[in-house]
């Protein structure tokens, strides 16, 4: 794996970025559409369940690993790719939806913590491996970073105001979703349109 920084030696800057692009703008965008996505569901559905609020957020944490993961690996061996995090990311995600699903009887205060926990560890991980596009000129890592502050943010939120209420706690994480979503897409967008920019 290149250090950041690195263009790996013979690669000409143009090379890595579009090698940047390839592993991550797409992973970026389809993860942004699901996150808006399970905000809006949360949001519409003002009257959710703990059970069925678990069971969105299984479903929603384990496509979303799954999609990372599987991009991943197929983006391994590309210069500057960063692929490594992206799977740790795409782990976290299957490990805290799977917990979800397996969990069926949790309580709300737990499924806050599972949740809160989640969103930190996921928004450390994306926030490394945002830092590690800095050097790609135009990447659009500052809206990536953006993102995973966010992600860590809210899961301090989580962490200290446990007691808000079911419907509070859905509200706040539909918020959540779809901002953290909206960031994501912007990010990966960018890092799309400064490959092409470079390759013209």
């Amino acid at each position: 794996m290149v250090a950041p920084g690195s263009t790996g030696g013979a690669q000409a800057p143009g090379n890595v970025l579009a090698d940047v692009t390839a592993a991550a703008w797409k992973i970026g965008v389809v993860r942004g559409v699901l996150a808006v996505l399970f905000g809006i569901v949360a949001l519409v559905w003002p009257g959710i369940t703990v059970l069925a609020l678990v069971f969105v957020f299984g479903v929603y944490a384990i496509v979303d690993g799954v999609v990372a993961i599987a991009r991943s690996v197929s983006a391994r061996g590309r210069s500057g790719s960063g692929w490594g995090w992206w799977v740790a990311l795409g782990v976290v995600s299957v490990i805290a939806g799977v917990i979800a699903l397996v969990w069926p009887g949790v309580t709300a205060v737990v499924l806050l913590y599972i949740i809160a926990i989640y969103a930190m560890i996921f928004g450390i991980l994306g926030a490394v491996g945002a830092v590690r596009l800095r050097h790609v000129p135009g990447s659009g890592w500052g809206w990536l970073l953006a993102a995973s502050v966010l992600a860590v943010l809210f899961g301090i939120v989580l962490t200290i105001a446990p007691g808000a209420g079911i419907l509070g706690f859905v509200v706040l994480m539909g918020v959540y979703a779809i901002a953290f979503g909206v960031l994501l897409v912007v990010g990966s967008l960018s890092l799309r349109s400064a490959a092409r920019s470079t390759a013209e």
